[in-house]
C-alpha cells in the first residue's frame, strides 16, 4: 500500500527545492521591506531672498504742504537702493492698477505706506490687490483718515501708527475676520511731542521703516499660525519700536515679568499690555505670555518717536 503521507512530505520537498512553492517572510523581513518601500520626504528646497521691494508711498490732503515727511522718506528709501515713489492719494486707483499690473508682470514683494488720507489709500490698494490674487507684502499706515477699511487677507504684514485722538487722522484700523497675517497697531495719542502734522516725518520712525523693508526680502516665509495681533497704547515720551506681531512664550520655573522683557528686549510695559497684566504679575510655570518680536532679532538700542517739538 502506498503510504500517502510519506508522498505528501517528498512532494513539497521536491516544490522547495525548485523554488515555487509559497515562500513564508519572516516578519522582521516584511516589515523591512515596508519600511524601505516608503521614500523619505525630501528636505525642504533652501530659501532664496525674493527681488527687492517695489514701494509706493502716498501723502495725504494737501500733502505737498503737510506730508512732507512722506517725500523725505522716499529718499531715504531710495538712498538704500529701493524703487520709492511718492503719489497724491488722489490717483490711488490709478497707482493701484499700476501696482498690480507691474507685479503680474515682473513679480516683488509690494509695500505700501500711507499719511492721513495716503494711508486709507493703502489699504484701498490692498482690497483692490486681494481681487487680482496678488499679495501685499508690508503695509504701513500713518495716522490714517477715519474712514480706512478693514485690513484684507491678502496683506502679509500691516502696521498702523495713529493718534487715536486726532480729528484729520485717528484710524484705528483692524483686520477683517480670519486674518492670519501679522499685525502690530500703535496709538501715540500720550506723546504730547506728536501730532497729525508731524507724524509722518519722524527720523526715528523712518529709520525703523528703511530697516523693515531692507529685511523683508531676506527673511524665510514664517509660519502665520503663530502670529498674534499686537495693540498698544504707547506711554507719553516712551521708546518706540515698530514690531511687526506678538508670539506666545513658555513660562519656566523662576521667570518674572521682568526677566522675560530682560531677556527677549523689550520694555516692560509691552508685556503687562499684551497679557493684560499688572507689570510685577506672579507668573506660573507652563502659562504663555505674549512677547513683542521683530522681523529679525532687535537691537539693544530701540527708536524714539521724536518729531519736532510742539503739538498742533
Amino acid at each position: 500500500m502506498i503510504d500517502l503521507r510519506r508522498l505528501v512530505v517528498l512532494a513539497a520537498v521536491a516544490l522547495l527545492a525548485l523554488g515555487t512553492g509559497p515562500a513564508v517572510a519572516s516578519p522582521a523581513k516584511s516589515k523591512a521591506k515596508a519600511t524601505a518601500a516608503v521614500p523619505a520626504a525630501p528636505p525642504p528646497p533652501p530659501f532664496e531672498p525674493l527681488p527687492p521691494p517695489k514701494i509706493y508711498l502716498f501723502r495725504g490732503a494737501m500733502g505737498p504742504i503737510f506730508s512732507t515727511g512722506m517725500d523725505r522718506l522716499s529718499e531715504k528709501l531710495t538712498q538704500a537702493g529701493f524703487s520709492a515713489d511718492v503719489y497724491e492719494f488722489t490717483i490711488c486707483r490709478l497707482i493701484g492698477n499700476r501696482a498690480i499690473a507691474s507685479y503680474k508682470e515682473s513679480p516683488a514683494p509690494i509695500v505700501l505706506i500711507g499719511h492721513s488720507m495716503g494711508g486709507l489709500c493703502s489699504v484701498v490698494i490692498s482690497e483692490m490687490a486681494a481681487k487680482e490674487n496678488v499679495p501685499i507684502s508690508l503695509v504701513i499706515a500713518i495716522d490714517p483718515a477715519h474712514a480706512t477699511g478693514d485690513v484684507p487677507l491678502n496683506v502679509e504684514r500691516f502696521i498702523n501708527i495713529f493718534l487715536s485722538d486726532s480729528v484729520l487722522g485717528g484710524g484705528d484700523v483692524v483686520a477683517v475676520p480670519g486674518f492670519r497675517g501679522h499685525y502690530a497697531s500703535y496709538d501715540l495719542k500720550e506723546n504730547a511731542r506728536v501730532s497729525h502734522i508731524n507724524i509722518e516725518k519722524s527720523d526715528d520712525i523712518h529709520r525703523q521703516i528703511v530697516e523693515m523693508v531692507t529685511q523683508l526680502p531676506r527673511i524665510p516665509p514664517q509660519t502665520q499660525a503663530d502670529a498674534v495681533p499686537l495693540r498698544y497704547l504707547v506711554p507719553g515720551d516712551t521708546l518706540v519700536e515698530l514690531w511687526d506681531s506678538g508670539v506666545r512664550v513658555p513660562v519656566r520655573r523662576g521667570d518674572t515679568m521682568e526677566s522675560i522683557a530682560a531677556a527677549n528686549r523689550v520694555p516692560l510695559w509691552t508685556l503687562a499690555q499684551s497679557n493684560s497684566l499688572a507689570e510685577n504679575a506672579q507668573l506660573t510655570p507652563g502659562q504663555t505670555v505674549i512677547v513683542p518680536r521683530h522681523l529679525t532679532p532687535p537691537e539693544p538700542a530701540a527708536a524714539m518717536a521724536a518729531p519736532p517739538p510742539g503739538r498742533k
